[in-house]
């Protein structure tokens, strides 16, 4: 097919190319296209970044790094992520549990409960499986909001809202939690977990070595959040007609 779309024959490109395709291959990959036999650069790209970013923190995933850990070329990852940002991006769509949480919420006939556990199993499962991509870029988020991680998370953050906030504001709806503001439901329901998965570490160090399993902490909490915001009573009629939705008074 080069051969065709050049006007060349297969032996005359062999013998400009020094008797291999070693050569063309290369030039293919630095274009951030793999001409076959190894994983896409996209692929290794992502994984080697994720693993910078575990090892080492958000600051040291540069283009110059990752592709130096890939096995790829910096062009190439420009051709394939357009910079630094798109490639954080492509790491962050990886390892980010929104998408497990979305379809957690996706499915119907679970009750309040089981759906909140259900909730803290998938972000724990994200916050903790390796590399550690999600803590650090947190991390890296709360300590320099205006910083790439940061910027990435706010990008974020409206599609969270949307898909949990507006399962609050269901179940809101439905009688099933407690008529509170959507912004203080989303501290409760993450804040407990996001604090234990973060700080576990250092305070099991002082109150002694019982540690909960991970099934065990998301139990807890979920039965804990349910406790503090749930309510049995049914919603009135009028109740219903001021149900709640996202605002924008929510988002901030």
């Amino acid at each position: 097919m080069i051969g065709v779309q050049a006007a060349r024959s297969r032996s005359t490109l062999v013998r400009r190319l020094g008797g291999s395709r070693r050569a063309l291959e290369e030039a293919v990959r630095a274009a951030g296209v793999d001409p076959g036999g190894r994983v896409p650069v996209r692929r290794r790209a992502v994984d080697a970044a994720a693993r910078l970013i575990s090892e080492q923190g958000v600051a040291a995933m540069t283009l110059e790094a990752a592709a130096s850990a890939a096995g790829c070329s910096v062009h190439g990852l420009y051709a394939t992520f357009a910079g630094r940002d798109g490639l954080l991006s492509a790491v962050y769509e990886s390892y980010t549990p929104l998408f497990d949480i979305e379809a957690l919420l996706e499915q119907p006939g679970h009750g309040l409960e089981q759906t909140v556990y259900g909730i803290y199993r998938a972000f724990a499962t994200g916050l903790s499986r390796e590399p550690r991509v999600a803590p650090m870029m947190l991390a890296d988020a709360f300590a320099r909001p205006d910083g790439a991680a940061g910027q990435l998370v706010q990008r974020f953050f409206p599609r969270a809202l949307g898909s949990i906030g507006g399962w609050l504001s269901a179940e809101i709806a439905a009688g099933r939690i407690r008529r509170l503001p959507i912004a203080l439901l989303l501290h409760q329901l993450l804040g407990p977990l996001l604090l234990h998965l973060l700080s576990g570490p250092l305070i099991t160090r002082h109150v002694g070595p019982e540690k909960p399993s991970l099934d065990e902490a998301c139990a807890t909490f979920a039965a804990a959040f349910v406790q503090a915001v749930g309510t049995s009573e049914p919603p009135t009629s009028a109740s219903k007609a001021r149900s709640p939705t996202v605002t924008e008074g929510d988002r901030t």
